[in-house]
């Protein structure tokens, strides 16, 4: 019994130091990861954050003022939590339609010396803002921009460039032909086109070929007998090292979708899906 008492009291002797250890480390990490509005980021009256994973966004509000948390265009509001659902009115609504459609969350607070966190869930992030009531001074609204984001666009653009650049090495422009129908099935990868420039033979897919399964490419010989042909994929171009007459794409076993390629009297231009 006495070395179980002395053991816990031990433990209690302790636990303060390690707390204090631990509260500090919390404390330290928000106050690092807390993002003040600065004068330099105001777009008239709206303050832009650039988006960070993990930071703290702080937002001034004010009695009888509602101050807007925009997100971004296109973005699905998920979730909203806030720490004090009391004292602080939280409501969200949307604007715009299309590609500029975007979700505001709207906030209120009761009084002044208020301080509380909100903690907003999309399809894209996760953002959390610091919430601070004052007496008078209130922030009309905050919005971000996403650095992250413009990175992977610039990266996509320029591998969309890299890739038209390595598809048109050593075509002969002046040779292109564009006689060929396409005709089938309609699935969502159906080409668009396709041209040869008398030595290698280009089918070119909708954008978005690759977020899905890329369908076989089958050539037809003389007698109608499919049969398997060599081919890379360069971006959403398939690139034949030769010449046909017919070829078929075919993806699907049970209800198989065939969209069938056939070169037909020579035409130096023309776009389209054919008949």
């Amino acid at each position: 019994m006495i070395r179980r008492f002395i053991l816990s009291a031990g433990l209690v002797a302790l636990a303060p130091p390690v707390f204090a250890q631990a509260a500090s480390a919390v404390i330290g990490a928000n106050k690092a990861a807390l993002r003040e509005p600065v004068k330099s980021g105001f777009l008239n009256a709206v303050q832009v954050y650039p988006y960070s994973e993990g930071a703290l966004f702080r937002l001034f509000a004010a009695p009888e003022r509602v101050s807007d948390i925009a997100l971004q265009p296109g973005e699905t509001l998920t979730s909203v939590a806030a720490g004090d659902t009391v004292r602080w009115t939280v409501g969200d609504t949307t604007s715009g339609s299309g590609g500029g459609h975007r979700t505001h969350i709207l906030v209120k607070p009761f009084t002044p010396g208020l301080s509380t966190n909100l903690v907003i869930t999309t399809d894209r992030r996760v953002y959390h803002v610091l919430l601070t009531s004052t007496a008078s001074t209130a922030m009309t609204s905050i919005r971000w921009t996403y650095p992250l984001d413009e990175m992977e666009a610039l990266a996509r653009h320029r591998e969309e460039a890299d890739t038209a650049k390595t598809v048109s090495t050593g075509i002969a422009i002046d040779q292109l032909q564009f006689n060929y129908r396409i005709s089938g099935d309609t699935p969502v990868w159906r080409p668009i086109r396709a041209f040869d420039d008398g030595r290698q033979t280009w089918i070119e897919f909708p954008a978005d070929l690759g977020t899905g399964e890329a369908p076989p490419l089958f050539v037809l010989g003389s007698e109608g007998v499919a049969e398997l042909v060599n081919y890379r994929i360069v971006g959403r171009y398939y690139v034949v090292d030769r010449l046909f007459a017919a070829a078929e794409l075919r993806l699907g076993a049970k209800k198989q979708k065939i969209v069938r390629i056939t070169r037909v009297g020579k035409k130096s231009a023309g776009r389209g899906r054919g008949a």
